[in-house]
């Protein structure tokens, strides 16, 4: 590691905060490691780390439905900080839903357990889209409180706010639910282009100004969650669904702050997504990272990408696993690798082998 100490970013957007907030997780290992810097470990977090695997999650959620309990500014800063005391992991990921905005700009969406997010109403029109109107912060005051709590109880471990990309929203909103074909998803796509376009045009600015509270309220970096995205071919991803995702990179862009993507099934797609304007590109456990490395092209960090399934094996298994993580991330010469896993945290994991691992990571990569 440096033994010099980078020194935060003076001044700030207009409209935006200053950096104080963010000053004392500056020289935090996952922020060096997302600006290339020498890092004293390899940083780790999870995707899902606060959640259904730890029984104090399940403990203070206790009757209280999933969107309620994200607008709860007490209640999201306890579960945000859940997984950061117990696993000791370098960010915290602010809780929330990826449907909190829609929620807050009228959408009438629920999350039913067992099922995801279920619009009662799906877009399927330009009448409808009249429905998606612009996020204000005024909507959304609870993320800013939450934000603002947990910055100051984090100290130097940094907050990674995030969003729904484009996409997933639309596929959400078009379906009316999850979906594994995403057929009316792709009919509006191909059939109706002009009401495609605008209708991730407006998701985009959405998305954009849910993260825009975020990072005004102290969050240190952002993640845009692209969960279906891996259901697109690159040229469908390259035409229709790229630049509204650059459209939400570039809206953050003068903040400053890390910029991850992130998707599933992604494979074919790293290079575009690396090319929308994220500086780090999350991969999945289904490509190593030396060709992800490749596709996504030099200037960009890496995050993963463990197959979350590695975890119920024993912990010889694991740290095998992870060190061909480790290894491979330093075969390509990457100082910006985050480890994590390829996609989220499986409920029934058990927390003492994420716990386990983060302690091993930091081990086998301490510089």
């Amino acid at each position: 590691m440096s033994e010099t100490t980078a020194t935060p970013p003076t001044g700030a957007t207009p409209g935006q905060q200053p950096d104080a907030r963010r000053g004392a997780a500056y020289d935090s290992a996952f922020l060096r490691a997302c600006r290339h810097e020498p890092v004293p470990h390899t940083p780790v977090w999870f995707m899902r780390q606060a959640g259904r695997s730890l029984p104090e999650y399940l403990k203070v959620r206790e009757g209280i439905p999933m969107l309620e309990s994200c607008m709860r500014p007490e209640l999201v800063k306890e579960i945000t900080l859940q997984p950061v005391r117990r696993h000791k992991v370098d960010a915290a990921i602010f809780f929330s839903d990826i449907v909190v905005p829609l929620r807050a700009v009228g959408i009438d969406v629920d999350i039913k357990p067992g099922i995801g997010p279920v619009i009662a109403d799906p877009i399927r029109s330009f009448a409808d889209l009249e429905r998606l109107r612009p996020l204000e912060p005024d909507d959304v005051p609870y993320i800013t409180e939450a934000v603002g709590l947990l910055v100051d109880e984090l100290g130097p471990t940094p907050l990674i706010g995030f969003a729904g990309a484009p996409y997933t929203l639309a596929s959400y909103l078009i379906e009316g639910g999850p979906s594994k074909n995403h057929e009316n998803t792709k009919a509006m796509m191909y059939g109706a282009p002009d009401l495609w376009a605008a209708l991730l045009d407006r998701l985009a600015g959405i998305t954009a100004a849910f993260l825009k509270v975020q990072i005004e309220a102290g969050a240190s970096a952002i993640q845009l969650f692209d969960s279906w995205v891996g259901a697109l071919a690159p040229d469908d991803y390259r035409r229709s669904v790229m630049p509204a995702s650059t459209k939400v990179f570039d809206a953050v862009a003068g903040y400053g702050v890390p910029r991850i993507h992130f998707g599933v099934g992604t494979g074919e797609l790293l290079g575009l997504m690396g090319q929308a304007g994220a500086d780090v590109v999350g991969v999945d456990w289904r490509v190593p990272l030396n060709v992800a490395a490749e596709r996504v092209g030099p200037g960009k960090g890496l995050q993963g990408n463990l197959d979350p399934a590695v975890l119920f094996a024993p912990t010889s298994a694991v740290e095998t696993k992870a060190r061909e993580v480790l290894h491979a991330a330093q075969a390509i010469g990457s100082s910006g690798h985050i480890f994590n896993l390829g996609h989220g945290v499986m409920p029934s994991m058990d927390p003492d082998a994420l716990s386990r691992l983060v302690a091993f990571v930091h081990e086998a990569s301490a510089r």
